[in-house]
């Protein structure tokens, strides 16, 4: 049986678990081939819930031989012992379980896969109520004593509970683990057993610009089914709203309702304020260009390959058109506008700074570097250690601009009320990387597990808690425990 039938049938059956169907879980259980540790243990809940204690303690034999460092699997055999009434084995199971937790306080088995922590202190009860029922009642009280050195405060009420029944010499209650919880499979792994749709479902791009090359897009046409190839002229065209018309110059936006395009775009224009402002449409969004940067296209399908859209034009754009105060009420009046979307003051300076995108700001000439570094800081959402800001593309010594920085020096390159920055997010400082040498080997028993033998150099990926390490060995990653290796000095080989 491969790893991804066990992995299914595994899955499958914990799901039985969940819905309660318990017999239909421990049936598939059953039929895996080759089980690993933990289906072994789940095998051997599933018989201990139905009181077949002989199924359960071969179960629970097959998980330890498979691991024998698992202490769940000793503390469930030895339940299993004492339900059977063989103490002294069961005396046992409960030492080894506590010896496998290696003085730790608990393992939380919630990385493996099961929801529940093994506590030492429940453990040294186990082994007190054994000790207590064969009589020996001065080790019972030694192991209690030894239990409240690791309880926790959701376990003082029951090792007191026991520490008063020892002293008049009688029996407690055993603690005992939840069968029902089970060890689960690598949920990373069963969520590849599904199938996935890499591709996506499939749609459908039209272009209403013979031989399209641009950027931007414009409203679908109307489709009719079993409908000519091609499309009937003027009343496809019903279809788009407004004019379409070419980009020819770039508009950096100074307020909220222009619309950032550049050479090549086509947009629509819905109307023509008397300001020379025009409202257009650029990829679903409604805002305000220039009319003097935008010509009329004629995108019907007779029309010919607009001329110049490969080479926009190469001179500087005209100059942009004042606003009047009653904007197009497409965009809305300017009184409903924020203050920051007024007109800039006489001093005010347009900033256009290039990051992984390009956008603006605008600042009174003369701020200060923390006005500056703030104002990009807020558009970002980056704190302003981690950024540089510099005059010229590459951040040298001598084009750097910070705290120390003579602003009016800035200012001074800023022409016609605009200036250009470039920022760029400083890299963190490397760190050491964490490494362990193996002090034994260890064998893995699950897939998620790490496999390496004494003296083999392991990196830290991960610590999953005080027990349990993720770690990477040569090519193979996983998770091993901590008592089987050593931290190395930084940079120890």
């Amino acid at each position: 049986m491969t790893f991804v039938d066990t992995l299914r049938q595994w899955d499958e059956a914990v799901t039985c678990v969940d819905k309660k169907n318990l017999p239909e879980a421990l049936r598939i259980f059953l039929a895996i081939e080759e089980p690993n540790s933990k289906i072994y243990f789940n095998i051997g809940c599933l018989h201990l819930l139905n009181k077949d204690f002989d199924d359960a303690e071969k179960a629970f034999d097959s998980s330890i031989r498979k691991d024998e460092h698992l202490a769940v699997a000793f503390f469930q055999r030895g339940i299993t012992f004492y339900k059977k009434e063989r103490l002294e084995e069961s005396l046992g199971d409960f030492t080894n379980a506590y010896k496998a937790l290696r003085g730790n306080q608990l393992i939380d088995y919630k990385a493996l896969g099961l929801r529940y922590k093994l506590s030492a202190c429940e453990v040294l009860h186990n082994m007190a109520l054994v000790e207590a029922h064969l009589g020996n009642w001065t080790n019972a009280q030694e192991n209690l004593q030894k239990a409240l050195d690791y309880k926790t405060e959701s376990k003082i009420n029951l090792i007191n509970k026991a520490f008063q029944s020892i002293l008049k010499q009688k029996l407690f209650r055993l603690v005992e683990f939840p069968s029902s919880e089970l060890f689960r499979p690598n949920k990373n792994y069963v969520a590849e057993l599904q199938k996935k749709d890499y591709l996506g479902k499939a749609k459908v791009v039209a272009s209403v610009v013979p031989q399209d090359q641009f950027s931007g897009f414009a409203p679908l046409q109307p489709q009719v089914q079993d409908g000519p190839t091609t499309p009937k002229e003027p009343g496809v065209f019903k279809a788009l709203e407004g004019k379409a018309h070419i980009v020819l110059f770039e508009l950096f936006p100074e307020t909220s309702d222009e619309l950032a395009v550049v050479p090549g775009n086509i947009v629509f224009v819905l109307q023509k304020g008397a300001d020379n402002w025009a409202t257009v449409i650029f990829n679903g969004r409604k805002g305000l260009v220039p009319y003097n940067y935008l010509q009329p296209l004629d995108i019907s399908p007779t029309s010919k390959r607009p001329e110049g859209i490969d080479k926009p034009p190469t001179h500087d754009p005209p100059t942009r058109p004042k606003r009047n105060g009653d904007q197009s009420p497409a965009i809305g009046s300017r009184a409903d506008k924020d203050e920051k979307d007024t007109e800039f003051a006489e001093n005010s300076c347009i900033i256009k700074i290039h990051f992984t995108f390009t956008f603006t700001i605008s600042l009174p000439l003369g701020s200060s570097y923390e006005a500056l570094i703030n104002k990009i800081k807020m558009k970002l959402k980056l704190e302003t250690t981690s950024l540089t800001l510099s005059l010229t593309p590459g951040a040298t010594e001598d084009s750097v601009i910070n705290e120390n920085t003579n602003m009016k020096s800035v200012w001074n390159k800023a022409k016609d009320g605009h200036l250009t920055l470039w920022c760029k997010v400083n890299e963190p400082p490397h760190k050491s990387e964490i490494s362990f040498v193996a002090l034994h080997t260890y064998e893995s028993s699950s897939p998620e597990d790490l496999s390496f033998k004494e003296g083999d150099k392991i990196i830290l990926l991960s610590r999953i808690n005080q027990d349990w390490i993720e770690g990477q060995c040569g090519e193979n990653t996983g998770i091993f425990p901590a008592a089987f290796v050593k931290e190395l000095p930084v940079n120890g080989k």
